[in-house]
């Protein structure tokens, strides 16, 4: 714990952006809210983000099955991935997809955490056109960056980003079908990437809108992990409204993410969880969760083209090493294609804990 609060005197020297919520205001917020538990939500159709909002994929009627799922396990929240490429090629038509997609959740009585960017995936600058299919036996192998490290790391190419998401946040700022907004998606995750000038950018851009709903980007590490990112883990708990955190590891674990996340004195959510391979699973998280009211967003609701039942592969030689069959416990996902259930024991306690 000491680690912690050393941590906590340090960031009186990380910037922060005017406009962040009060201690006071982000708790009432949260006091008004049910406890928010729902999953991270891909579309089982879509291995790229281009393929979730694209023209050419975009798939409602599939959005609407797989959101009645979530909705019958009483699910009341969805955390949502955008595309800021598929944006810049079709303002118009990307935002009338995004209505769509926020109508069939408000329809299953979901919220919507809104993700805009993030660092994460094996391509790193995104494209749109015929897009890449999965490489069989590999964990989400072809996810892709947004808006991609020629974008991060070149400010001349901001502004049209800052018109993206402006135009997204300031049709949705007033909003009750959002929840609140992930600006950034893991954005410790920097191999490559100079992240820290574009995520500033970003947190004033939001500012600058000043949306109804908090603003918040995860924790990933710990202080006292040799990854941690302390630089960039500062600025996000000192710049967001509510404090959210990523945790695949097993209970105890998680427990230490909320210790650390609680010395902000805000509400906090988990943003993603559950790798059942390493002890994350629904069974030991979310009773925890749900005594806490910590927020839940389990990764994965239809099992499709991410191929997300496969755990994280192993790199032998800077490349993953293929599954060659399904494993017999899955490290993603609640139901198969055919949207039955992985586990009808998971699903039945699921919902002893949502209802």
């Amino acid at each position: 714990m000491k680690k912690f609060l050393l941590l906590l005197c340090l960031t009186a020297c990380s910037p922060v952006i005017a406009g962040r919520w009060s201690e006071e205001k982000a708790n009432d917020w949260y006091a008004s809210q049910p406890w928010p538990v729902g999953c991270v939500f891909m579309p089982s159709y879509g291995g790229t983000p281009v393929e979730i909002w694209g023209r050419d994929y975009f798939k409602p009627e599939v959005v609407d099955a797989e959101l009645a799922l979530a909705e019958d396990l009483g699910f009341n929240t969805i955390r949502l991935f955008l595309c800021d490429i598929v944006w810049q090629e079709d303002p118009k038509g990307f935002m009338d997809r995004l209505e769509t997609t926020v109508r069939l959740a408000d329809k299953h009585g979901l919220s919507i955490l809104m993700t805009f960017f993030t660092n994460g995936g094996t391509i790193k600058n995104p494209y749109t056109g015929p897009q890449p299919q999965p490489v069989p036996g590999i964990h989400n192998s072809v996810w892709m960056s947004s808006p991609g490290m020629d974008v991060v790391n070149n400010p001349e190419k901001w502004p049209v980003i800052e018109r993206y998401l402006k135009q997204v946040m300031k049709r949705y700022r007033n909003d009750p079908r959002i929840l609140a907004w992930c600006l950034y998606n893991e954005p410790a995750n920097t191999k490559g990437f100079e992240t820290l000038p574009f995520l500033e950018a970003v947190y004033r851009w939001a500012r600058e809108v000043n949306p109804s709903q908090p603003l918040t980007s995860p924790v990933i590490t710990l202080p006292d992990w040799r990854s941690h990112n302390q630089e960039i883990t500062e600025f996000v708990c000192n710049n967001s409204d509510i404090i959210s955190f990523h945790c695949y590891n097993s209970l105890p674990d998680t427990r230490k993410f909320v210790e650390y996340c609680r010395q902000f004195n805000r509400p906090i959510l988990c943003s993603e969880w559950m790798a059942r391979t390493r002890g994350s699973d629904y069974f030991s998280i979310l009773p925890f969760f749900k005594e806490e009211k910590i927020g839940s967003y389990s990764y994965g609701l239809v099992n499709g083209k991410q191929q997300c039942q496969y755990p994280w592969n192993t790199i032998v030689d800077g490349e993953p090493v293929p599954f060659t069959e399904e494993p017999e416990v899955w490290f993603h996902d609640l139901f198969r294609p055919n949207r039955t259930p992985y586990s009808e024991e998971e699903i039945k306690f699921i919902k002893t804990m949502t209802r």
